[in-house]
């Protein structure tokens, strides 16, 4: 069984295709997910195959070795990952997140330099602000870089960080005046590889997201050159990150409504196959109600994304709304996944159920990308 959803006025033809088509590869990657899983992270070789399928960079401009595609692009591959319970690719971060903080604020020069090589996968990206003792107040943050000559040298650590492990292409939230508070954080992005002054820490043990490369960072003495800082201009690292987090807050809903729709399917399947005393689950009307109720659920949140995303094609996706459809979408993941596991009983507890992984996944949904508590703060600010 499978839920239906009217097409939305932004997704083409190609839209659909792309979708398809990197839904295939996702599902051809479940052999691995056991030991991806295991491993903490998935291996290097399925970021090569999504850069050799162009499922890297999709969205970027040919001229920078992109697909020339937009924000629906990227929106297609995170429903077809989501869809396919491939929650550790971060593929999303690369794409979605640090691609556009090159492409919007970069100069020329960092452009051409950076953006085919994340296309490709030779370069993993990753962008660094959390740190031990500083989430959601990014102007707190107290790694900070100073200058040496031609080069900064930069000092501090990072946590939480997505792509962590794989990661050789990372933007760093620094501060390059320590007097200034928010006006004193810069963007400077390092190419790790060979860098004596860079450090990953261990990856990081998490209750979900298994397979996703989580880990800690260091910045030892690190060097990295002046021309690096993103957009060649200091002190623009926290309007910068203001600009972009509502695109990142929308690929965080996106995710949502992706894996709700996955549970919902796997559960449908479920409760008309398993029977209780003498008849299949879906016979009791409470079975019924619940479903229903978790696939309107499931259809306001994809509603919502979707005016998001022609709002985002637009430029007009604005920070509140994006805040509280992060909040709002992904408080709907968790309640219709806890449903879908409490229709399977027992067995939905088990790990080797994807629906248990599904429910495992949802909860830092509401964490990361700024907690729902910030994103209902941010949004009181504009009523």
């Amino acid at each position: 069984m499978s839920i239906e959803h009217f097409a939305p006025n932004w997704m083409t033809e190609e839209h659909q295709m792309v979708h398809d088509s990197a839904l295939k590869m996702f599902k051809s990657w479940d052999h691995k997910d056991e030991e991806w899983r295991a491993n903490g992270m998935i291996d290097r070789a399925a970021w090569e195959e999504a850069g050799e399928n162009g499922f890297l960079c999709a969205s970027m401009p040919e001229e920078y070795g992109g697909g020339g595609g937009d924000f629906g692009h990227e929106a297609v591959l995170i429903y077809a990952q989501a869809e396919a319970n491939q929650a550790g690719f971060g593929g999303l971060v690369h794409s979605g997140i640090i691609a556009p903080y090159i492409l919007n604020h970069g100069t020329e020069e960092q452009r051409k330099a950076w953006l085919p090589k994340m296309a490709s996968g030779e370069y993993i990206g990753a962008i660094a602000m959390t740190e031990p003792g500083t989430g959601s107040d990014l102007q707190s943050i107290k790694t900070y870089a100073v200058k040496d000559g031609d080069d900064y040298i930069i000092n501090g650590s990072k946590i939480f960080i997505t792509n962590g492990q794989h990661g050789n292409l990372v933007i760093i939230a620094c501060k390059t005046d320590r007097e200034k508070g928010a006006q004193g954080v810069s963007l400077i992005v390092v190419e790790t590889d060979g860098n004596p002054g860079f450090e990953r820490g261990q990856k990081l043990k998490k209750s979900g997201l298994s397979s996703q490369d989580t880990s800690e960072l260091f910045f030892n003495d690190m060097r990295v050159p002046q021309k690096n800082v993103l957009g060649g201009v200091e002190g623009m690292g926290f309007i910068q990150l203001m600009q972009e987090l509502p695109r990142e807050r929308l690929i965080i809903a996106l995710t949502g409504v992706g894996a709700m729709k996955l549970g919902i399917n796997l559960t449908l399947d479920y409760v008309k196959e398993r029977e209780a005393f003498g008849k299949p689950i879906w016979k009791f009307q409470n079975t019924r109600f619940k479903m229903a109720e978790c696939y309107a659920h499931y259809l306001a949140s994809r509603s919502m994304c979707d005016a998001a995303i022609d709002a985002l094609l637009e430029n007009k996706l604005s920070v509140p709304h994006a805040s509280l459809i992060k909040y709002w979408v992904t408080e709907k993941q968790c309640e219709v996944l806890d449903e879908c596991v409490q229709l399977f009983g027992g067995y939905g507890y088990m790990t080797e159920y994807p629906i248990a992984r599904l429910h495992a996944d949802a909860r830092v949904q509401k964490v990361y990308g700024g907690t729902n508590e910030i994103m209902k703060e941010l949004a009181s600010r504009f009523m």
